[in-house]
């Protein structure tokens, strides 16, 4: 059983970026510059805000981190993305997730414009995964391929289930495991016989949001498992993500644990996008 760790390749990855944004201020001027905005004091939030800021330190990318109160009204937000929308010296806009409840996220990722959504998170962008027409790919299901082609797993041929449908993991990584040749079926947790279809699977990919709801009565032997939940548990309160990973790990080829996983690769690739946004704009 190997597990992989999103850390160290994660290092790699934001090494490689550097290498290539510090040749651009001789080559365009300047460096890529990505602004964050956060909405209120989700401890959560504030803690994924902070590790993008130090990746872009690492990586040589300017970046702005814009926080606004909780109570800031939705139209105040979208004006902000606007205003950063039209900025020539902004090449990535991202909004931190989950907003107030009373800030439409949808409204927001549309809001931002398609060329500086380093998210990946846009209608345009989503239907470009599909369409396969140029887009920019969202982080998190990047990282999960990364991952995979770190650890030696060829999906071509292989049986993939994704628990999960969101347009930000579930569908899009099913989407990329179907472009690598995998056969993937997609469920969730209402799933019927649920077990049944997870024990099936060469590749397990959960991202339902439910602390260790993947047990080892739910994976095949030898399977390899990518977990991208993050919760608490509620018994220990430590971090735990979707998979019971003491009692899973033993029966994989090959797991991601939590935290440490796909988390880190998540940040790496939106290193990436922001220089891909940046160098769109400059190459156009």
């Amino acid at each position: 059983m190997t597990i992989i760790d999103g850390k160290q390749i994660s290092a790699s990855l934001k090494e490689e970026v550097a290498a290539q944004v510090a040749t651009f201020p001789e080559k365009y001027g300047r460096v890529p510059h990505l602004t964050v905005i956060r909405v209120g004091e989700d401890p959560a939030s504030v803690v994924y805000v902070r590790n993008k800021a130090k990746a872009c330190e690492a990586c040589g990318i300017r970046n702005t981190t814009i926080v606004l109160d909780e109570s800031t009204p939705e139209e105040t937000l979208l004006e902000k993305i606007r205003t950063l929308n039209a900025d020539d010296g902004v090449d990535g806009i991202l909004v931190q997730l989950p907003l107030p409840a009373h800030i439409s996220e949808a409204k927001v990722i549309e809001t931002i414009a398609k060329e500086k959504d380093v998210d990946g998170f846009h209608p345009l962008n989503v239907a470009g995964l599909w369409q396969k027409t140029p887009h920019l790919a969202p982080c998190t299901p990047s990282g999960i391929m990364k991952l995979l082609a770190a650890a030696g797993v060829d999906p071509k041929g292989k049986r993939a289930v994704v628990i999960g449908r969101s347009n930000i993991v579930g569908l899009p990584v099913g989407k990329m495991l179907l472009d690598a040749n995998a056969t993937v079926t997609f469920c969730h947790t209402r799933t019927i016989n649920l077990a049944e279809v997870t024990r099936e699977a060469d590749i397990l990919v959960v991202a339902a949001g439910r602390a260790k709801m993947v047990g080892a009565d739910m994976v095949k032997d030898g399977a390899v498992v990518i977990d991208v939940g993050m919760d608490r548990d509620p018994q220990t309160g430590k971090l735990c993500g979707d998979v019971d990973f003491e009692a899973v790990a033993p029966k994989t080829s090959a797991i991601t644990p939590v935290p440490g996983g796909v988390g880190p690769l998540t940040i790496a690739c939106l290193m990436e996008n922001t220089v891909e946004c940046f160098l769109r704009r400059h190459n156009n």
